[in-house]
């Protein structure tokens, strides 16, 4: 590129070299369609795609970003290293931010960052039009989309601002957009108009070294003590633990008492929501950041720029409202390269909580039935993550559209644990599984519209409570069709066939369960599904599924290629500082020496061998293969 960027990476950033895909944006930005969007996970490098070309690029850059304490952490950062930079904020004392505009008037900067709600002022909009910008550069973008997770009204101003001050250069980035919210950023900016080629850099969602996992508990209790048991085995000792931890619950309340729950353990922790005074925020997040705690317990109102490397795990006590709110907060765990974990807790009463905080008005007006629909949608993909029959990573991987990282199953998350445990399963229903669904889905046509999730349950099971008398429940003709299962596989079962759209709840204080017209047609047998069948435990009484076959290590000539195999994996995994079982498992080592492969389209055809792997390390592979011959 003619703009000499290896040397401003080195120079006066301090780094030797670019991740492959930031230079990609960054050469797209400079040199090629210089419309660019970089979707990939938080941490993962995106500011330098912005703050390196503000350093080679003349006149100053303007970056719109919607959090202050992130501005001034990256402000004084850029400052430390020489880089003239500075940002704009009514948290600022008006003669600072007078002298600050003057300086920026006077072309001083080389790079300074807005806020959205600054951009409705005529008079910085005028003086933004005075001053030479070459460069836009639009952060956390997604809160342009009406479909995002964090919608927010202020960046609707910023594609009229581009129409203002026509750059020569746009980059907008984000950690969570899905296609169809990338679709409606370009749209929105007018970046993609007149037939102007919008460059889009994907790449980074794939986090090998986090281990993601997800555990159902109807019981509050439970959910504290599973938080309590994953934080201490995370942290290790309380006199010197092994990092940092986050706990992200759904309400105040509840962040209060997790907070004291941690206390009482030993550890060094605060909680953070938006009922604390900004100033009180403030001070426990920069004590986070230092070290000077060990677990923040928080809503969602924190975590957006903050830098902690050494964050072992990640707790979620309540489910969040979608995939991008959920893989944007689980991301902050492991980005020193080391194994993290991120851990979701969730349970029947995530239905009701999630459909109340989803009604609420915003900025006290009602919000559409639109737009309840569709978080309500977001809502359910994220419930169908967890209740994933296949692998995790791959799961997220494909829903933001990255499908060159899928790795056909990552071997580092508890779906794949499980699949190597027990056997894959395809989803298509047996014929005795599907006619308990039928029965569930016969219990809830019973019920319809009158109870909530928990009595349809406790009906199914066959309880015979004064509650359910007193409600009439104990005389329908489905009481007790499910009475060979335990209570909890049967709420898991109810929650898989929301998730699967064949059930659906009311609105409301107490949602209630009614029937959709596709779990109609399915318990009327007119319509097939595929369908995998909760794994939590059984009634005693109910039969349990066999283990998986041990692992049959080849014998005679293949033995040799097997250990070949295994040598050249282990190498690969020194190399690439990956645990070997995500280059590819035993099993599928095992599958390579039966089938014996000779080129990449039969190596796809192995279980366990996704395209990334392939691409990674198929060559290598393929080349003792060839090389093989038996004895």
């Amino acid at each position: 590129m003619p703009h000499d960027v290896d040397t401003a990476l080195k120079e006066r950033f301090g780094l030797d070299a670019f991740r492959p895909w930031q230079r990609d944006a960054i050469s797209a930005l400079l040199e090629g369609s210089r419309r660019v969007m970089v979707v990939a996970p938080t941490g993962g490098g995106k500011s330098l795609c912005y703050q390196l070309p503000a350093t080679v690029l003349e006149g100053t850059t303007l970056v719109v970003s919607p959090l202050i304490a992130l501005m001034d952490d990256q402000v004084r950062a850029l400052r430390e290293r020489g880089i003239a930079a500075t940002y704009l904020a009514s948290t600022l004392p008006r003669e600072e931010v007078r002298d600050r505009e003057n300086r920026l008037a006077r072309g001083e900067y080389d790079l300074v960052y807005i806020a959205p709600e600054r951009l409705s002022n005529p008079y910085v909009r005028r003086q933004l039009k005075n001053i030479q910008i070459p460069f836009v550069a639009i952060d956390e973008a997604h809160c342009i989309s009406q479909w995002g997770h964090d919608f927010r009204p202020d960046y609707l101003r910023i594609g009229e601002v581009l129409k203002d001050l026509a750059p020569k250069h746009v980059l907008a980035c984000t950690a969570t957009a899905t296609p169809r919210v990338r679709d409606e950023i370009v749209a929105r900016l007018g970046i993609g108009q007149h037939g102007e080629e919008v460059t889009t850099v994907l790449r980074g969602f794939a986090r090998p070294n986090l281990h993601l996992e997800c555990r159902e508990f109807e019981k509050k209790k439970d959910r504290v003590d599973a938080m309590l048991i994953a934080v201490r085995k995370a942290l290790g000792s309380i006199a010197s633990p092994k990092g940092a931890a986050i706990v992200y619950a759904s309400t105040r309340k509840d962040t209060d008492k997790l907070t004291q729950a941690v206390k009482e353990l030993g550890f060094r922790a605060a909680g953070y929501h938006a009922g604390h005074a900004p100033a009180a925020r403030a001070s426990v997040s920069e004590a986070f950041a230092s070290g000077e705690l060990d677990v923040i317990v928080a809503t969602n109102a924190f975590g957006m720029g903050i830098d902690r490397a050494d964050i072992r795990l990640v707790v979620h006590a309540a489910t969040p409202g979608s995939i991008e709110a959920y893989y944007q907060e689980v991301g902050r765990a492991g980005r020193d390269g080391a194994e993290a974990r991120g851990l979701l807790l969730t349970g029947t009463s995530d239905f009701g909580l999630r459909r109340r905080l989803i009604e609420l008005p915003t900025r006290g007006e009602a919000r559409s039935p639109e737009r309840i629909k569709h978080q309500w949608n977001m809502f359910l993909d994220l419930m169908r993550y967890v209740e994933a029959g296949s692998c995790r990573h791959d799961f997220i991987l494909r829903y933001f559209g990255d499908e060159a990282e899928t790795l056909g199953g990552c071997g580092h998350c508890d779906v794949c644990a499980r699949i190597e445990e027990e056997g894959e399963d395809d989803g298509t229903l047996s014929p005795e599984d599907l006619l308990i669904v039928r029965k569930a889905l016969s219990g809830v046509a019973r019920c319809h519209n009158r109870f909530g999730l928990r009595a349809v349950a406790e009906m199914l099971e066959g309880k015979t409570t004064k509650k359910l008398e007193k409600m009439r429940l104990t005389t329908l003709s489905t009481h007790g069709l499910l009475r060979e299962r335990s209570g909890d596989w049967i709420m898991a079962l109810l929650r898989r066939l929301i998730t699967a759209g064949l059930v659906e709840l009311s609105t409301g204080e107490y949602p209630l369960a009614m029937l959709t017209k596709r779990g109609a047609a399915v318990m009327k047998e007119e319509e097939n599904i595929r369908f995998l069948m909760p794994r939590v435990a059984r009634a005693s009484s109910a039969p349990r599924a066999g283990k998986r076959a041990p692992l049959e290590i080849p014998v005679g000539p293949d033995r040799s290629l097997y250990d070949a195999l295994k040598e050249k994996r282990l190498e690969m995994s020194r190399e690439d500082r990956v645990p070997a079982y995500y280059i590819c498992t035993d099993r599928t080592l095992i599958e390579i020496v039966k089938r014996k492969p000779r080129d990449e389209e039969s190596l796809l055809r192995v279980p366990g061998m996704g395209p990334a792997r392939v691409e990674s390390w198929g060559d290598e592979l393929l080349g003792i293969l060839t090389e093989w011959s038996p004895a």
